[in-house]
């Protein structure tokens, strides 16, 4: 049996989509930038980087399956330049690679910011979206990487598109920002919160689709991989009763939020430091990203738990770790949840 590629094993998503893999029994072949490693799983890695065409073209080489699931995964960048660079120029290197190994099918990770929202409404894989749309340069940057996907679908590569909501679960060892909230949450630091609301989904199942796009998805189509759509005042509720804490009550009105993000952006240009609320998340969380699944549940056949699974298991996995526990961490006034996919 021919290899598989995976990139973005070692980050959160794709640390499940390669054990999926593994557990079918594929042999696979882990895409890693230096000094990266991927933890607890029996597989080839290949030192590389999106940007490095001859590295990817060496990853590529025999594999027969490849599914490109790492991203440069920042709300915020002193130089915006780097994700552009990353997602949208490393995966058209990826898919060139891909192509010239004579890959059998390309399974591209997208994000559901890519996905229109309509006012009030529920969002899917028909809903018209632009990339005036797109709010920031991470998700602009992710839509600029859709169209090169679809480029490559229209001129022949068997490539087909995963656009995954906000996956929740075991194994999240950077945080992702989803996952942030969790552990927000489980620490006590997370006094208020702002009116929006994701789509939550076991990261467990949303690997498990990666692999359905693979076997049954149609050439150049997207798939939303989602679960269940949630205000946030929903899921601290729902935590709260998992973790057996008591949820906040405060709601920020957004106005405090932007202004809370334009300082805190602000003072991050100046020191070169991440902030420590960006305002590109509060810019996205005004919109309800709700989408339907309906269209991967009919073509691929993704029956994906309810959020409470995928709640459960996050709360378990970083208790267990030792990260959500008693402590006194620094504090944020809220939480604001972004519209990414970690890989």
């Amino acid at each position: 049996m021919k290899p598989v590629l995976v990139t973005g094993a070692s980050g959160f998503l794709g640390w499940h989509v390669a054990r999926v893999l593994i557990d079918r029994g594929y042999p696979v072949r882990a895409l890693v930038r230096p000094g990266s490693r991927v933890a607890d799983l029996a597989l080839e890695t290949v030192t590389g980087d999106l940007r490095d065409p001859a590295s990817l073209e060496r990853a590529a080489a025999g594999c027969g399956l490849v599914f490109h699931v790492a991203a440069d995964y920042r709300l915020w960048a002193k130089h915006p330049e780097e994700l552009y660079s990353s997602n949208v120029e490393g995966t058209r290197n990826l898919l060139q690679a891909a192509q010239n190994s004579g890959a059998e099918r390309v399974v591209y990770t997208s994000t559901v910011g890519c996905i229109g929202f309509p006012h009030g409404g529920v969002g899917d894989e028909e809903t018209p979206v632009t990339l005036d749309d797109m709010v920031g340069h991470y998700k602009r940057s992710k839509f600029l990487a859709e169209r090169v996907a679809l480029d490559f679908a229209c001129a022949g590569l068997p490539v087909v598109i995963v656009n995954p909501t906000a996956p929740l679960g075991d194994h999240d060892v950077k945080p992702t920002p989803t996952g942030k909230i969790v552990l927000d949450f489980l620490n006590g630091n997370m006094p208020a919160f702002i009116d929006t609301g994701l789509n939550v989904l076991d990261v467990r199942d949303c690997a498990q689709g990666h692999l359905l796009a693979c076997q049954r998805g149609r050439d150049g189509e997207r798939y939303i991989l989602g679960s269940e759509n949630l205000t946030l005042a929903d899921i601290l509720r729902k935590l709260a009763r998992i973790a057996g804490r008591k949820p906040p009550m405060l709601r920020l009105p957004y106005a405090v939020a932007w202004c809370a993000g334009a300082c805190s952006t602000a003072w991050a240009g100046v020191t070169g430091q991440p902030p420590r609320i960006p305002l590109e998340a509060v810019r996205m969380g005004r919109k309800k990203m709700w989408v339907t699944h309906e269209k991967a549940r009919l073509e691929l056949g993704f029956h994906p738990a309810p959020a409470d699974i995928a709640l459960t298991r996050a709360v378990e996995w970083f208790r267990g770790s030792g990260w959500g526990g008693p402590g006194r961490p620094r504090r944020s006034w809220a939480r604001l949840p972004s519209s990414a996919s970690p890989s």
